[in-house]
């Protein structure tokens, strides 16, 4: 079901819980709001749209891609200033973003995977899980 975006900053601050195979409901609403939202934006945290759970839908080469519970395993030393734009926020901020990084995720089968990603797709996936951690551009 396709969610209303959440604007509310002292909700977003809050941090995220793990998920659990209970949660399965929200990967579905994920799915169906950045799909509604698809001409603005590449990626969401759950609790953009109300849940504070820590699963996320990133846009990786036309496909997208869920994370359950991803853990960023390993960064470069390179990092990069930029600037981003967030649904529940208006306007963008700067931002200081690591060049490559390995996440570990369960994907939305709750299968293991490790995966590395490098540029704006690293990119995408670190301000999601600033998110989690209720931290916001």
């Amino acid at each position: 079901m396709i969610k209303n975006i959440v604007t509310d900053t002292m909700f977003l601050m809050q941090k995220s819980e793990p998920a659990t195979k209970s949660d399965e409901q929200i990967i579905t609403d994920l799915i169906d709001t950045i799909r509604a939202n698809s001409d603005h934006c590449v990626g969401m945290a759950a609790n953009m749209i109300g849940f504070r759970k820590k699963i996320m839908v990133v846009l990786i080469n036309g496909e997208y891609v869920i994370m359950i519970n991803p853990e960023i395993v390993e960064k470069s030393k390179q990092v990069y200033e930029t600037t981003e734009s967030c649904l529940s926020l208006i306007g963008s901020r700067p931002a200081t973003r690591h060049k490559d990084i390995t996440v570990e995720y369960l994907d939305k089968k709750f299968k293991h995977k490790k995966r590395k990603f490098k540029d704006f797709e690293a990119q995408v996936i670190q301000h999601e899980i600033d998110h989690f951690d209720g931290i916001l551009i």
